[in-house]
């Protein structure tokens, strides 16, 4: 067994992960998947950081769904992880950008995957019912549980990485919703956040 951050896992999936860290390297200055200043960080700064987000979903539920994929961060490093760790969870990763969608699945196949690619945007989707939902760098809290609410299960939990303006849009997200949250300290950035939602409502 080796080690992504604090995860165990076997050299099979680390080996799944350098193929993915090299097929980004080779599409990012064509679609621009991940910042170019955060390329000679790339384990730390996206699949470390991905990999605690896993970490913190305490192997709840059994659908996933990541929105705003962007270029897999955190939920195509989930997929690959699942494979190993939980071969039963269900993984939904979706993207509007037709092009990141395509590296998508190019990855998803030539690390063998299994993992569904939604190329849509998320408002137009039905519900998806997901007991986990991720979203990473994809907009500001209100706005993110606006598009999210609606397609988590009941007893759901969503996962968001936050930086170190997470204070403020969680004090502005609760003039608009009620919901019960946690504040996990993210082992990758000293001053960002991962939130645990649950039992998110409108106020």
């Amino acid at each position: 067994m080796t080690k992504i951050g604090e995860l165990s896992v076997s050299r099979e999936t680390i080996d799944k992960l350098e193929h993915y860290a090299d097929a980004l390297r080779k599409w990012n200055p064509k679609i621009n998947l991940v910042s170019k200043s955060t390329i000679d960080d790339l384990w730390a700064r996206h699949f470390v950081d991905s990999a605690q987000v896993w970490q913190f979903a305490n192997e709840q539920g059994d659908v996933w769904a990541d929105l705003g994929s962007g270029g897999g961060f955190p939920g195509l490093v989930v997929a690959i992880i699942a494979a190993e760790l939980r071969e039963d969870l269900s993984l939904t990763l979706v993207e509007s950008d037709q092009r990141k969608s395509a590296f998508l699945r190019s990855v998803a196949r030539e690390t063998s995957t299994a993992v569904t690619i939604i190329s849509r945007r998320i408002e137009e989707l039905p519900t998806l019912q997901a007991d986990v939902i991720s979203a990473r760098a994809v907009a500001d809290l209100d706005t993110l549980l606006s598009l999210s609410h609606r397609h988590l299960a009941p007893q759901g939990l969503m996962l968001f990485p936050k930086g170190e303006n997470w204070r403020k849009e969680l004090t502005e997200a609760q003039s608009k919703w009620r919901f019960d949250y946690e504040v996990a300290k993210s082992k990758t950035n000293e001053k960002s956040v991962i939130l645990r939602i649950s039992g998110v409502c409108r106020a």
